[in-house]
Parts: C-alpha cells; structure tokens; sequence
C-alpha cells in the first residue's frame, strides 16, 4: 500500500466510519491531539500505522466499541483499561460514584464495598479520593478482576482489595459503611444487548433474570447482613426500575430512600439507610 497522508487516510476512513470516531482512532495510534490532525494533515503515516489504523476501522465498521479498540476509556478523572472482558464504563455510572463520595468524607475512615466491579473503575476512583478508607471490589470474573488490579496499580490506588466471588459468597462475616454496584439489570430478551456497543460486552454483566431485577433483588434483600448500623446500599438500575428497586429498599426496612436522576433526567440510582434495630 503507498504512503497516505493524515487527510487522505481520514478520507478513505469516512467512507465507513463516523468521523468523530476515526479521529480518535487515529489520534491513538499517533498518540496525539485533535488538534495535531488539523494542523498536520499532510504528515505521512508508516506503513505500521497506516495497516493499524486501517484495521482498527474494519472492525469499527463492523460494531466493535472504540474503548475494546483503543483497549481503554476515562471515567471521572482518570483512564482504565478496559478489554471484552469487562463493561465499558459509561458517563451516567459517574453519578454512581458522586453520590458515593457525598456519603463519605476524605477525614474519616469507611469500608467500602463495591459488587460487580468489572473494569474497577468505580472502586478504584473512590479509593483515589478516600484515601483513608478501605475499599474491598468483587467480581466472579477472574478476568475482570486481573484488569481491575493492573488499574489500581496502574493508577496507584493502594487502599482497594479485589476478591473473586459471586456477589457477597467470598465475603464471611464482612461489615461495611457503604455498598456500591452496577449490577447487571437488562432484562434477558431486552432488544438493546443486540445493538450497538451492548453486542459486544460481557453479557453476565449485562442482563439478568426476571426482567432485569435478579440480582438487584438479591443484592438489596442480602446487603442488610454486610452493613454497619445506619449503613448505605447504592445501587445503579435501568431507566424504568426505580419504583421496583425502592419497593424492595422497603421490604427490608431501608429507610432515607431515594432515587436520582442521571444527567439525561433519567432515574439511575437508587438507595438506602439500614438501621440495624430496624
């Protein structure tokens, strides 16, 4: 293949992928800004690059997610990497976390438990800004967990444990301040895991049973055990399940319950206190 400039293999990749899209790309393999393609359009790319990136832009064409490309995405401050292993994180899971940080303060001490942890990009980003607390982050994917322990170190975060488990099994007689998740919460005939990025990413992190709600059910009906006295359980849910989540905070005698909306409106998070006289 001859040598391409910037502006001619950016041509050649609009005719099959957004743009935004083949910026990105590009600017990775370059490990550039946006603004060095616009000010260096008639650089020459390697035959290295130019066969990366033409590549990367097949399996774009074909749905692979940018962030399994690029083998990383930023959530909050910092950037994780990511694989097909584990969930892409995404911006409205960033509430998630604000609300976490809210709970707790950076003067005192809390133990900390996030469920799912996938890529760690929840746990780890609020063990970067509790830096007293111990945050513990399970996952029943071995490979998740090897990507989320060469985050923290990569990134690190010391005060962040990993455990392999399925949800609470690994955790014995644990107490904790706070317990975080993004559980899986797609229903399992939900037409959205066949579009999109959804295609792509783990679907034991996706979807679960009874319409989406098996395992926020599990995990709302067992976290009363794992929690201190006047405790907090937060957890991300689907767009039409805050009512549900809230009914089942009820039943197990949460109180202060809540929901809050993403930035897009959208009910995304869901919580309660657990007082253990209750």
């Amino acid at each position: 293949m001859p040598s391409l400039t910037i502006e001619q293999i950016l041509l050649r990749a609009y005719q099959r992928i957004d743009k935004i899209d083949a910026h990105l790309l590009l600017q990775h393999i370059l490990a550039v800004n946006h603004a060095f393609l616009l000010t260096h359009s008639d650089q020459m790319l390697t035959l290295e690059q130019t066969n990366h990136f033409l590549h990367w832009v097949l399996q774009r064409s074909e749905g692979v997610p940018i962030a399994y490309l690029t083998g990383q995405r930023e959530f909050y401050d910092s950037v994780f990497k990511v694989s097909n292993a584990v969930l892409i994180p995404r911006p409205e899971t960033e509430l998630l976390v604000d609300l976490a940080l809210n709970l707790t303060s950076t003067d005192r001490a809390c133990r900390i438990l996030d469920l799912g942890t996938g890529s760690g990009a929840i746990a780890i980003t609020i063990a970067k800004h509790r830096t007293l607390s111990q945050v513990t982050a399970v996952d029943i994917s071995v490979d998740a967990i090897s990507i989320a322990d060469w985050n923290a170190k990569n990134l690190c975060v010391s005060n962040v444990r990993f455990v392999i488990g399925n949800w609470f099994a690994e955790l014995s007689d644990e107490k904790f301040d706070l317990i975080i998740t993004n559980p899986p919460y797609v229903a399992e005939n939900d037409p959205h895991l066949q579009q999109g990025d959804l295609r792509f990413e783990p679907k034991l992190a996706l979807s679960a049973d009874h319409s989406g709600m098996n395992c926020i059910s599990h995990i709302i009906q067992t976290a009363p055990q794992y929690l201190e006295k006047d405790g907090w359980l937060l957890l991300e849910h689907g767009y039409d399940q805050a009512d549900e989540c809230k009914q089942l905070f009820k039943r197990v005698n949460f109180t202060n319950i809540c929901s809050y909306p993403d930035l897009a409106g959208i009910m995304r998070v869901s919580g309660g206190q657990f007082s253990a006289s209750s």
